[in-house]
């Protein structure tokens, strides 16, 4: 779960050490309640901007937004998401499938190489996944595969890997995630991070473009590869080249004046909202995933018994006005979330809507409060942060104080703290209530769900429910789609309902811009949230 992935990178939130959906279920069923580098290039057949920033080009070490559309380029994946279709499909694979409950078995393609000739072969892949996993880096993505025993290869075109809870669902969608790139074990070190300048030089990766030039979040520029074979296909612009700003508003100026051809993360709603009106680029809407919520404190919420403390969540959720915040503050770049899984993800569905209402309600939340006996106004302390999660947070969370105090039934008092801070006092409980954000590793409904209420949660929240920890590992561990479908439903609507640890509010969009003579960008604006070079074109 990538962290708190910034606004301007992917690091989970996904920021925090998320827990991984497999590691969760395995621990639960276990009963444990720069420089410049390059070989020339021959120029930029297309420009595309972005603010986000290149962590690192090694896939151990790599767990942010501008590292994953760097890592789209050049890695290769067994399995991976063609544009528009959130399902796992091969790539470096042949076929993959579980040949027994614990053992998910990969074929790969006949004469497969990387970027500097070697073979790619099962040995490869093994390599990759015990490197991630020895290496362990703390900004890597190692977490996810916290469900992986082990990686055998069985010959040089099938690898088996061995997991520790049978029948994982969410085990095929993670290959495609930062934690399956396949990497060359001529040339990667295995027991520490690649600097970027030797990956560039080594070319151990195999995806569908090369790096030919590399001044690290400042100018990257890609060749096709030729010898990629796998989903995302032969790339329609052969040469295509990263530009890297410090500003949205150098990059909205750029986009206007045609100095580029498309811009990917992260400009402001208002950046947006402008370039809406320009006859000279189109602005292009795409189903994102992200989440934005309030998450309580379960000891340190207002309420003296945990019957009033749900009585207060249940009149928050009763007093927000979504729809107004999305409108208001985001420009419309953001929708209404009426639960923690966003519309759009497989198995979604919206109870805090069916439950508390599309819009505020102030009855029905008096009626909680005076039900359970709590005298008004109730006081809320509410922290968020104002440079983790995008330059609208201040506006947001006003918003959200005003909406509350309007009411009459709460006074909030709100207080922010820069991200660094953030962290280390939410997890000392200085926070009752506060600000987070998520961005997914992988288009499935688990990844909203045992991450923010197993055991052990990133959230740090105190919430854990032997019920609900049930529900989590029966349908992660669930064979039957519809089945499956039917079991995440349930639980959504059993936390809404009956819990509450977290309010949604938002759920945001992906945005990009494109000059009028640009084509391909709405094929990659899908809930994979990769940002693919290879569907580009003018």
């Amino acid at each position: 779960m990538r962290v708190s992935r910034t606004p301007g990178g992917r690091r989970r939130a996904k920021g925090i050490a998320a827990v991984g959906l497999a590691a969760l279920v395995a621990s639960v069923l276990a009963g444990c309640g720069s420089g410049r580098t390059g070989d020339g290039g021959d120029g930029a057949g297309l420009i595309v901007g972005t603010t986000d920033k290149i962590f690192s080009l090694d896939p151990a070490a790599a767990y942010d937004n501008g590292s994953l559309v760097a890592e789209t380029q050049i890695y290769q994946y067994l399995l991976n998401f063609a544009p528009g279709d959130p399902t796992p499909r091969p790539d470096a694979a042949e076929k993959c499938e579980f040949t027994t409950p614990t053992v998910y078995t990969c074929t790969l393609q006949a004469g497969l190489k990387f970027a500097n000739g070697n073979p790619l072969t099962a040995k490869s892949v093994k390599f990759s996944f015990d490197r991630m996993l020895g290496i362990n880096d703390p900004n890597g993505p190692a977490s996810l595969l916290g469900n992986l025993e082990k990686t055998d290869v069985v010959d040089d075109r099938t690898v088996a890997f061995t997991l520790k809870v049978p029948n994982d669902q969410t085990f095929p969608a993670i290959l495609p995630t930062q934690a399956g790139p396949i990497v060359d074990e001529q040339v990667f070190p295995a027991d520490k991070v690649m600097a970027d300048e030797d990956v560039v030089r080594a070319k151990g990766y195999s995806g569908p473009y090369t790096i030919t030039s590399y001044d690290k979040n400042k100018l990257v520029e890609y060749q096709a590869n030729p010898d990629y074979h796998g989903i995302l296909g032969t790339p329609k612009t052969p040469r295509i080249s990263a530009k890297y700003y410090a500003t949205t508003d150098n990059l909205k100026l750029d986009l206007q004046s045609g100095a580029i051809d498309a811009g990917y993360r992260s400009l402001t709603p208002t950046d947006i909202e402008g370039l809406r009106g320009s006859d000279k680029v189109k602005v292009l809407d795409g189903p994102g995933g992200e989440l934005r919520y309030i998450v309580f404190n379960m000891n340190t919420m207002p309420g003296g018994t945990p019957e009033q403390k749900l009585a207060v969540r249940k009149a928050v959720a009763s007093s927000l006005d979504r729809a107004s915040l999305a409108r208001d503050v985001y420009k419309d770049t953001y929708l209404p979330a009426y639960s923690s899984v966003p519309q759009g993800i497989p198995g979604a569905a919206e109870p805090f809507k069916e439950i508390y209402g599309a819009g505020p309600n102030k009855d029905a939340a008096a009626k909680f409060l005076a039900d359970a006996g709590i005298a008004t106004p109730v006081e809320l302390n509410l922290q968020y942060n104002p440079d983790h999660y995008g330059s609208s947070s201040t506006e947001e969370y006003k918003a959200i104080k005003a909406q509350l105090d309007g009411t009459g039934l709460f006074r909030v008092n709100l207080q922010s703290t820069e991200w660094v801070s953030y962290q280390r006092e939410r997890a000392r409980d200085a926070y009752p209530l506060y600000q987070f954000g998520w961005f997914p590793d992988f288009p499935d409904p688990d990844n909203y769900l045992s991450p923010f209420f197993g055991p052990n949660n990133f959230l740090q929240s105190h919430f854990e429910n032997p019920g609900i920890t049930a529900q989590l590992v029966g349908e992660a561990t669930q064979p039957d789609r519809d089945r499956r479908i039917q079991q995440i439903q349930q639980v959504q609507r059993d936390l809404a309902q009956n819990f509450l640890p977290i309010v949604p509010l938002l759920s945001g969009k992906q945005i990009g811009v494109a000059a009028n003579g640009v084509q391909g960008m709405e094929q990659t604006l899908d809930l994979s949230f990769k940002f693919r070079y290879t569907v580009l074109s003018k």
